[in-house]
């Protein structure tokens, strides 16, 4: 806590500089929890690039990856105080701060392919949403993308059944850990950095992930057993500093505003991509098996956690889940 006051301190001489300081760049720091090579991590660098070209060096852009600067449980803390000026938290994270309408994302088999996502995102929907963080002292931005979720443990996941018993990782999530407990699994919320070797040390059995994100930060490596069940979606809100990016001249602003359409764009349209060569190195490298469920076992599985839906209602507002089934419904790829 101490580490944030103090940072954010330094960074309020630098986001807000004086008119004696006019000519130094406003220092924009964009912290995140995965690695450079994932879809938000080219994604961050894609902005860094487009908002230092369109401001002129105006703004000077430092990424920061790995959770090198804060990690899961301490950035949002850390962007409210000023200590970051720019984030993109997962869903997830934002149930915690009061947020949970985006916990929506979390529910399994909601957004069954990524037309259907971008129906949400760049909807009436999403645009209200992207609204929610205010409240926060937040600006919402942009809706990025990582993918579709697989599991992964040290014993074949092919019904629910397998399941029982078995520790899995997850983000701070109330859904989530509905979904476990439905599948009789023990949820466990652990930051993303400590998860490989949380895996390597057998403290928890497995965890749900996007290849990209499985692949980069090595977990095939420490799981035997991958099984392809797309069962839920990872994404991420990017979010400003209210203060700062308020404060922000118009100009510079609306030339921010351009670069992280450009870089949502870009990251979006990789992310598949992305997703399906991690998943081939994944293959190639050998160390996990890589699991094809039948049909017959994927609808076990989305039989087993229909319950979820009516558990987490009261919590993630049945209006919106509703929204947002309705307008998924029969929308293929």
């Amino acid at each position: 806590m101490r580490k944030i006051l103090l940072a954010a301190a330094a960074a309020a001489i630098f986001a807000a500089p004086s008119a004696a300081m006019a000519q130094a760049p406003i220092i924009l720091k964009f912290s995140h929890v995965v690695a450079p090579s994932t879809p938000k991590g080219k994604a961050s660098e894609k902005f860094k690039e487009l908002g230092e070209k369109y401001t002129n060096g105006k703004v000077k852009i430092e990424v920061y990856h790995n959770s090198s600067l804060y990690k899961d449980k301490e950035e949002l803390e850390a962007l409210q105080l000023g200590a970051v000026q720019m984030l993109a938290p997962s869903n997830s994270k934002f149930g915690p701060i009061g947020i949970k309408d985006y916990e929506v994302f979390d529910l399994p088999y909601i957004v069954p392919n990524k037309a259907a996502l971008r129906k949400v995102t760049d909807g009436p929907i999403g645009q209200r949403m992207l609204k929610l963080p205010e409240s926060k002292g937040m600006v919402g931005l942009a809706f990025w993308d990582n993918g579709f979720k697989q599991m992964s443990a040290n014993k074949p996941l092919n019904v629910p059944e397998d399941y029982k018993g078995l520790k899995f990782r997850i983000q701070s999530s109330k859904v989530l850990e509905a979904q476990f407990r439905e599948l009789g699994a023990i949820p466990q919320v652990m930051a993303f950095s400590e998860v490989y070797q949380a895996l390597q040390t057998g403290v928890v059995d497995g965890q749900e992930n996007t290849p990209s994100n499985m692949y980069t930060m090595k977990f095939d490596q420490v799981q035997k057993y991958t099984t392809l069940t797309n069962h839920g979606y990872i994404g991420y809100v990017v979010v400003a500093n209210k203060k700062f990016w308020d404060g922000l001249p118009a100009d510079i602003r609306d030339q921010l505003t351009k670069a992280m359409k450009e870089a949502t764009a870009y990251g979006n349209g990789i992310s598949e991509t992305e997703n399906s060569e991690s998943l081939e190195e994944m293959k190639k490298a050998g160390k996990t098996q890589i699991i094809v469920p039948t049909a017959a076992q994927n609808a076990a599985m989305r039989k087993a956690m229909e319950p979820v839906y009516a558990d987490v209602a009261a919590r993630v507002g049945k209006k919106l889940i509703d929204e947002v089934l309705k307008e998924t419904q029969g929308v293929t790829h």
